[in-house]
């Protein structure tokens, strides 16, 4: 299983950025897709997840009501769409899938994981 991320980019406080999330060598439309980040010094958070057919996600309080996850089965692709965003969003996100041991969108382990997608926030 590959995941590769892509549209990570430098923008500004209150900006917006859709990041995406190409899976292949699975069945993409079977597995829940999960998104986290890492910000200099900090360890991986995990920001947001979405079930194998889109029905339910979940996410960070940090980011809850200004990040979207969604997914399209058809082109094994997943979506972060972040709105308004902040300096303190600057971190290498990451996808992830496979999880292992999970409670709702939230696992123990994830077995397969993207390379990262710097996203970068300031004036």
């Amino acid at each position: 299983v590959q995941l590769v991320e892509s549209g990570g980019d430098l923008v500004q406080p209150g900006g917006s950025l859709n990041l995406s999330c190409l899976t292949s060598g699975s069945t993409f439309s079977s597995y829940a897709i999960y998104w986290f980040r890492q910000r200099p010094g900090k360890g991986r958070e995990w920001v947001s997840g979405i079930k194998f057919d889109g029905a339910e996600a979940d996410y960070a309080d940090s980011v809850k009501g200004r990040f979207t996850i969604s997914r399209d089965n058809d082109k094994n692709t997943a979506y972060l769409q972040m709105n308004s965003l902040k300096t303190e969003d600057s971190a290498v996100y990451f996808c992830a899938t496979w999880g292992d041991n999970c409670s709702g969108l939230k696992c123990k382990g994830y077995d397969y994981w993207g390379r990262g997608t710097q996203v970068s926030i300031s004036s």
